[in-house]
């Protein structure tokens, strides 16, 4: 349930200020979007939230809203908030009936909070792989934006509500992602993550992580990975910046009984 809401920093409860049918977010996907934790008023890692959400606007040529009009935003719903998550969504705003973007178009930025999600009950993490692939398009490859069918699509294969998430390989069989975190593996001493050159999203947990993996002088890689890595590994875990990190427990037949490098990297980032 939405807590709050502004759009273009007006409440939507204001009928001359609802969100359109004719928005282009709506009508096609056609937008970026992020979404951060607030803990005690201040959303964490908000910079480089931002900082992914102008890059999916200048790669999608939406113009970038106005950083201080967003800044309001943020602070207005996030200030007081002791948990929540914290969502932006950006669109290239009301157009035509035409996938031809207009030149005239005016960006639409949402602004919701929503109650955080609850702690998990147990530490165990079972995963699953998933039959829906992702299709590799490199002009969308690592950011965030509104088009989520294939996620949408993958997490409709189950209802276990014992299995957390899905594992998703590409079409041409490379491992990506989780379908809502990335996802890192530790083989032979060395933590690795598949390098996303082709689709899915360079998360800003992602980003976190292989920051403090090197400050730890943890070994890492970024490379094209494949179902028998995830067999070979010693250690799995996924990563969103809402839910930090969390170890895996199994997948199938897998177990994995310790998570080390998960745990050092946990209080590296207080997360």
């Amino acid at each position: 349930m939405t807590a709050a809401v502004l759009v273009n920093g007006i409440s939507p409860a204001d009928p001359l200020h609802a969100l359109a049918v004719e928005d282009r977010g709506f009508q096609y996907g056609d937008g970026v979007f992020e979404s951060a934790l607030v803990t005690q008023g201040r959303v964490r890692l908000l910079e480089q939230h931002l900082r992914r959400l102008a890059l999916g606007c200048e790669r999608l040529g939406i113009p970038a809203p106005d950083p201080a009009a967003l800044r309001s935003d943020v602070q207005r719903l996030s200030g007081s908030a002791e948990r929540a998550v914290l969502k932006i969504v950006v669109s290239r705003g009301i157009g035509p009936r035409s996938y031809r973007p207009s030149r005239r178009d005016r960006p639409t930025r949402v602004v919701a909070l929503y109650p955080a999600p609850l702690p998990s009950p147990t530490t165990q993490l079972a995963l699953r792989w998933c039959e829906m692939r992702f299709g590799r398009n490199a002009r969308l490859a690592g950011i965030k934006h509104l088009n989520r069918l294939e996620q949408v699509l993958a997490q409709a294969e189950w209802h276990d509500d014992a299995i957390v998430e899905g594992l998703m390989l590409d079409t041409e069989g490379e491992l990506v992602s989780c379908t809502s975190n990335n996802v890192f593996l530790v083989r032979e001493g060395v933590l690795v993550t598949p390098d996303l050159r082709f689709c899915g999203v360079l998360g800003i947990m992602r980003a976190e992580v292989l920051r403090a993996a090197k400050e730890l002088s943890i070994a890492v890689s970024e490379e094209p990975l494949w179902p028998h890595d995830v067999e070979a590994a010693s250690e799995l875990f996924i990563t969103n910046s809402v839910r930090g990190i969390r170890s895996a427990t199994e997948l199938g037949s897998l177990r994995w009984n310790a998570a080390p490098v998960a745990d050092r990297l946990r209080a590296a980032l207080d997360f």
